[in-house]
């Protein structure tokens, strides 16, 4: 059971996407990884860092494909989940989530080296040691563990970081090591940087491997793309052009460096920034860069602890993982206890790592991600569903994402042998976790696996029998419930967990709280009782009645300048099957279907509907008129389910010239519907007279929307509309979602 988190659909600005790529990226890396790097290859560490940043543009291209494609939270997870399946969105859930983990301890590690520095160069004071029966904590480690401690606790508790906050950041890291360039490019002697590989260029894989954390990042910003102002245009500019910029910024960094003093002050010194600083600038440099490092690698530490609550719910959403790990705190609003089990995992690798190990685990984690993203890119490119539109196209495609498929996996061969067994392992574990935990609970199947298994003969046998063998078998059916009127609430509620309950299934109650235009979403967010003081009794009261049918129940505040139109983009977000909703003001232009007019000329409902005019819920008698058709099967399944749940007595009626053939015909529909036990009526003449007629013995009247087209509709109105006003029982409209051609939509 979740509780729901609130969902923003700000504008972001070109500008302020590609900071957070930027903000991402740089930091924590340059500032600690270059002692380690040089003292591995020398100046071809420079080298090292240039093809990080290629390996990383590979992927960045695709990563913007399917980024402006498919913008859903989870970023790079979602893309693999839905491209390939559960069982790869399994390895790719946990290995971001693990993965961010790891580099958050890597960057509180390095924050503990910049402390331990600071007390060493200005008061003089050695951080102790800390001897345990298992382990022995360093002064750095328990400032990280420390450290790690309060970010923990802070996004625990809900405080955060502004985007505003998160621009200065930005701004003043690339000030500071903008300066620092300059300042060793005036002293640069281009002799120091030669040989360039002392020791030959074995180590030039190794090393971008290890400093490969250094480009985590970039694909978060793909998580955002639905803020994103023209995201065509750009979300690419701001991915690819995150991953270009740090790459130089990086690049130029550590030539000035190697180039300006001798490499041996570089080598394995893990704050040699900061003596490089001294030595080129004096201690107001070395102080800036110590600063530097403490930004720089705090903010990439609490950037990972936030991100990963993301993944978390992305997974929980997808039934990878139990989605009460994303329950909301009562009184903080936080995923606390994703946070708090992130949290467990960062203090135990800072504990029981060092700055190598958590660094290559980060990496490696990271690179699986990336060979299946863009092993991702290839098959929706080659599948091509329907659904599947990106505004931008990688290009020279086959051979960009192949490319960066293939260096991908073929980087992780060359870190240690301790870390590509733990990479196997990792990857060994979250497929039996899919196999034994996921499968069963999941429902989405990838859109390789449906392409395979629909056609066969197309395929080679062991390649249908694997597609067959990893098929989710599980899931939940997911009931959402747009909740608006107190009133309505509980009729609404229970309706929907009556279906739920028949079906094994989950009620996502939602509320849809509408800012102003003038407001921004982000600013409303942090005034969800002034714009609303209602949402949190609606949704609690909601939890309260789905409860009482035993049923899994989840509620999500929502933050939109939409009303009605959200509710069909929130059905798509949450992956529903069905939607009850209240009957509102027909005032969407579409009289006899749950779609407004736009809507239903440009799309497809995006699962069934169900929408009730509520006149007091009463399910033992139930009416269901009916002349065939996908809608009237909804009507069906409907009057079924509530009569399993309730004993409702269900009768069928038909209106037809021919009485024989109209109870013929209800006889042989029943049977096909699971309401072979309903009583049959036939009446002839006027259909609304006639319906009017029948439902004065009915206590609920479930009824097929209309099939007449919108012009039809517009001109002459609609049965179904005329129906509702004349009968004096609750009625539920029914539409089923399926394709129809825009003939059909306009004419019928």
């Amino acid at each position: 059971m979740t509780d729901g988190e609130q969902e923003l659909a700000k504008d972001l600005g070109p500008l302020a996407a590609l900071t957070i790529g930027v903000g991402t990226m740089i930091g924590a890396g340059i500032f600690i990884l270059p002692g380690t790097a040089v003292q591995r290859a020398g100046p071809l560490a420079a080298v090292a860092f240039l093809l990080g940043g290629g390996i990383a543009i590979l992927t960045a291209f695709s990563a913007s494909e399917l980024g402006t494609a498919m913008p859903r939270s989870g970023g790079a997870y979602y893309y693999i989940n839905h491209a390939l399946g559960p069982l790869f969105g399994s390895i790719a859930g946990w290995g971001n989530w693990m993965g961010l983990a790891f580099a958050s301890a890597f960057y509180m590690y390095g924050f503990g080296q910049y402390i331990a520095t600071m007390f060493d160069a200005y008061l003089g004071v050695a951080l102790p040691t800390l001897d345990l029966v298992v382990l022995s904590l360093s002064g750095p480690k328990l400032v990280a563990l420390a450290g790690a401690g309060v970010f923990i606790l802070v996004n625990y508790v809900g405080a955060k970081e502004t985007g505003r906050l998160q621009n200065v950041i930005v701004v003043t890291l690339v000030g500071i090591l903008a300066v620092f360039t300059v300042f060793g490019a005036m002293q640069a002697d281009v002799a120091k940087l030669t040989p360039i590989a002392p020791d030959g260029y074995g180590p030039l894989l190794p090393v971008t491997g290890l400093i490969f954390v250094s480009y985590l990042g970039f694909v978060q910003i793909t998580s955002v793309g639905e803020e994103i102002k023209d995201p065509g245009r750009n979300l690419p500019r701001a991915v690819i052009g995150s991953v270009v910029i740090v790459t130089i910024v990086y690049a130029l960094v550590l030539v000035t460096v190697l180039a300006a003093v001798d490499n041996s002050l570089v080598a394995g010194n893990d704050t040699a920034v900061v003596d490089v600083a001294r030595l080129l600038i004096g201690p107001l440099g070395a102080a800036a860069m110590l600063f530097g490092g403490l930004l720089a690698t705090a903010s990439s530490a609490n950037a990972s602890i936030l991100a990963s609550s993301r993944i978390n719910f992305a997974m929980g959403r997808d039934g990878i993982i139990s989605p009460e790990l994303n329950d909301v705190h009562p009184r903080y609003g936080t995923p606390y206890r994703s946070i708090a089990v992130t949290g467990g995992f960062i203090l135990a690798f800072i504990a029981f790592g060092d700055l190598t190990t958590l660094s290559t685990a980060g990496s490696v984690l990271h690179l699986v991600i990336y060979g299946l993203l863009n092993v991702a890119l290839v098959v929706m490119r080659q599948v091509a569903p329907e659904d599947y539109a990106p505004d931008y196209r990688v290009p020279l495609y086959p051979v960009v994402p192949v490319l960066g498929a293939v260096i991908s996996f073929a980087l992780i061969a060359f870190f240690s042998t301790v870390i590509v067994a733990l990479c196997l392992a990792f990857v060994l574990f979250a497929a039996g976790w899919y196999v034994l935990y996921a499968r069963g609970r999941t429902s989405k199947q990838g859109v390789l696996s449906r392409y395979v298994l629909s056609r066969p003969g197309a395929f080679p046998d062991p390649a249908v029998s694997a597609a067959a063998s990893v098929k989710p078998d599980g899931g939940s059916y997911r009931v959402m419930v747009p909740l608006a009127n107190p009133e309505s609430e509980t009729d609404l509620i229970t309706l929907a967990s009556a279906i739920a309950r028949q079906r094994g299934g989950t009620v996502l109650a939602t509320h849809i709280v509408t800012v102003p235009d003038q407001t921004a979403l982000a600013a409303g967010a942090e005034h969800v009782e002034e714009l609303d003081a209602e949402s949190g009794t609606l949704l609690g009261n909601a939890r309260r009645d789905a409860e009482t049918f035993g049923v899994p129940v989840e509620t999500h505040t929502i933050l939109s300048h939409r009303t009605f139109e959200e509710v069909f983009d929130a059905a798509r977000t949450h992956a529903a099957d069905l939607v009850v909703m209240g009957w509102g003001p027909d005032a969407h232009g579409s009289p006899g279907r749950a779609e407004s007019a736009v809507d239903e000329l440009v799309e497809t409902v995006p699962c069934d509907f169900l929408v009730l005019k509520d006149r007091g819920f009463d399910p033992s008698r139930i009416l269901v008129p009916t002349a065939g058709g996908p809608d009237s099967d909804l009507s069906a399944t409907v009057a079924a389910l509530l009569a399993r749940e309730y004993g409702s007595e269900v009768t069928l009626l038909n209106v037809a010239d021919d009485e024989a053939k109209g109870r013929a015909f209800l006889e042989s529909w029943g049977a096909e519907h699971d309401l072979a036990d309903a009583a049959l009526r036939v009446e002839t003449g006027d259909v609304e007279a006639s319906i009017e007629r029948a439902a004065r013995d009915a206590t609920l009247l479930v009824v097929g929307a209309t099939e007449r087209g919108l012009l039809r509709r517009l001109v002459g109105g609609s049965l179904v509309m005329d129906v509702v006003d004349d009968v004096e029982c609750s009625v539920i409209l029914a539409e089923r979602r399926r394709e129809r051609s825009l003939r059909e939509r306009l004419f019928g």
